[in-house]
């Protein structure tokens, strides 16, 4: 894909942080009427299917004996573990803390680009990913009453290094592979994994196939999974990967301003103090420092 222009970068990634700031409250309602895998697998799979279909005049651009290997773990570590681990944890820990642990994510994707596609790290970059971090925290801070158990935050943590990982892979190999493709492939693989380990572990017989339920799946189907993953992928292979993961730091925010419109759930003054915490973070990392040359 060619170089990306300001404008529409800044409308991919305001795109994508909106739907992924969405789907939390919508999954939050179908999740009452279905189990919690197997929803996870079939919108994974049915959004990588639905992503085949599109792109079936391209086949050629496969190459599946040369890139079966990147499908396959693009698709455990975006997908399986993701996904799998997020809807396990989120049963040991409040859903604040578990958000808050997962958003280490940008962090680490600063570490790991830095370690190995070389990304630089400036002071002002740690400085603005740390603030970020606090902000989602601030955001959060709300779900953090409850039961905690060590091995839900164990669980936590490893979702947030898996999408880590998978983000600064799919950087690292995405001169080798059709980027379409590789969404495609990693959300089927992924969700015949989930949707097999649903339907071992749970019961098909107690989703219930109303309004709610669909409209969630349709939802994450079509936007959630395939549109927010092309545009999450794209805008990583086009630029520096550490600065599109600090966007993500709003998906929180705009979760809880979504579930305070349509659930009712209060906003509080944490909610600004993160958000002022992130949009700080946000301009820290993305801030460029200017060489000054002396003449």
């Amino acid at each position: 894909m060619g170089e990306l222009t300001t404008a529409k970068r800044i409308l991919m990634i305001a795109l994508l942080v909106v739907l992924w700031g969405i789907s939390w409250p919508i999954y939050k309602v179908a999740l009452e009427y279905t189990p919690p895998l197997l929803f996870a697998g079939l919108r994974t799979l049915l959004g990588g299917l639905l992503l085949g279909a599109i792109l079936a005049p391209r086949w050629n651009r496969i190459r599946w004996k040369e890139n079966w290997r990147v499908y396959a773990i693009s698709g455990i570590f975006n997908v399986v573990l993701f996904y799998g681990l997020q809807t396990v944890g989120l049963m040991y820990v409040p859903s604040g803390l578990f958000s808050v642990l997962v958003y280490l994510q940008p962090v680490l994707v600063g570490i790991f680009a830095w370690m190995w596609l070389g990304e630089s790290m400036s002071k002002l970059k740690v400085i603005g990913l740390i603030i970020g971090f606090l902000g989602v925290a601030a955001v959060s801070v709300g779900g953090f009453s409850g039961h905690v158990a060590i091995a839900g935050v164990i669980i936590a943590i490893i979702t947030a290094v898996s999408w880590a990982l998978g983000t600064v892979y799919v950087k690292k190999v995405n001169q080798r592979v059709d980027s379409l493709w590789l969404v495609a492939f990693q959300c089927t693989l992924g969700g015949i994994v989930l949707t097999g380990a649903g339907s071992v572990t749970e019961s098909w017989s107690d989703i219930v196939w109303n309004v709610p339920y669909v409209s969630g799946l349709v939802f994450g189907t079509v936007l959630g999974i395939s549109l927010s993953w092309l545009l999450y992928f794209t805008l990583v292979n086009s630029g520096d990967v550490s600065k599109v993961a600090s966007y993500t730091f709003l998906v929180p925010v705009i979760s809880v301003f979504v579930s305070s419109m349509l659930l009712h759930e209060s906003i509080t003054a944490f909610l600004l103090i993160g958000l002022v915490l992130i949009g700080f973070s946000i301009y820290l990392v993305n801030r460029r420092v200017r060489v000054v040359r002396q003449a």
